[in-house]
């Protein structure tokens, strides 16, 4: 496999616009041409690293999955749009350009960031994350489990594809009345601890609690009717 790289001499001939509806399926653009094309409405943006250099620091509103975790770049890629561009970058340039070679084979068209983070920063562009945000505590989890009848956790991320995705069935379910229930939600980014005390391997991962013992638990896309049915 392999990926077309365009030198920045060639990006820049398109006059820094956009390139989600005029680009070929496989380009590398430069840092500048990456950040205005990314401000164009329906483009995506995902960040191939590791978890916790995603947390180090990335591009505002990118999403995250690991290319070099096959399964779970698999499983969240899948949820991407195809109808949209990808705009993909890692630290350096070398695992996007894998992650790009792949995602075309599936039938995205993916723009890949000339340098990646290291890239991006050298430019002086703007970049979130890098705080340190205190994690959940296993004893706050176990105190809500233990004194609400019904409790849904949601351990999900902003940067998560399918979490995305999950948001507005989630508003839905909160409005309903019918089946009143303690909404927990678990950043998988960050509540270490209270992943492992939950033994959960994947996002997004929905549990359900019912007079202090798990009930129900499933991993991925959930639809409306199946919480419903998990909530009774």
């Amino acid at each position: 496999m392999g990926f077309v790289l365009i030198s920045c001499g060639q990006s820049n001939s398109n006059g820094g616009q956009s390139l989600g509806a005029s680009a070929s399926n496989s380009e590398t653009i430069a840092a500048a041409a990456f950040k205005q094309a990314i401000t164009a409405k329906g483009v995506q943006v995902l960040d191939v690293r590791t978890a916790n250099e995603f947390n180090g620091g990335h591009i505002t509103h990118a999403l995250q999955a690991n290319w070099m975790d096959k399964k779970e770049f698999a499983d969240r890629t899948q949820h991407l749009d195809k109808t949209q561009p990808i705009y993909i970058y890692c630290q350096a340039g070398g695992r996007s350009a894998s992650a790009q070679t792949y995602l075309i084979e599936k039938g995205f068209k993916v723009i890949n960031l000339e340098g990646g983070m290291s890239n991006w920063k050298m430019n002086g562009f703007p970049v979130d994350g890098g705080g340190n945000v205190p994690q959940m505590r296993t004893t706050d989890l176990e105190k809500v489990i233990a004194t609400n009848k019904i409790v849904l956790v949601d351990i999900g991320a902003d940067w998560c594809p399918p979490c995305r995705k999950m948001l507005p069935v989630l508003e839905i379910l909160k409005k309903q009345p019918s089946h009143p229930f303690y909404f927990l939600a678990v950043d998988g980014g960050n509540d270490i601890d209270v992943m492992k005390a939950l033994h959960s391997e994947g996002l997004p991962t929905f549990i359900i609690f019912k007079n202090g013992k798990e009930t129900w638990r499933h991993q991925g896309i959930v639809t409306l009717e199946d919480f419903n049915n998990a909530l009774k």
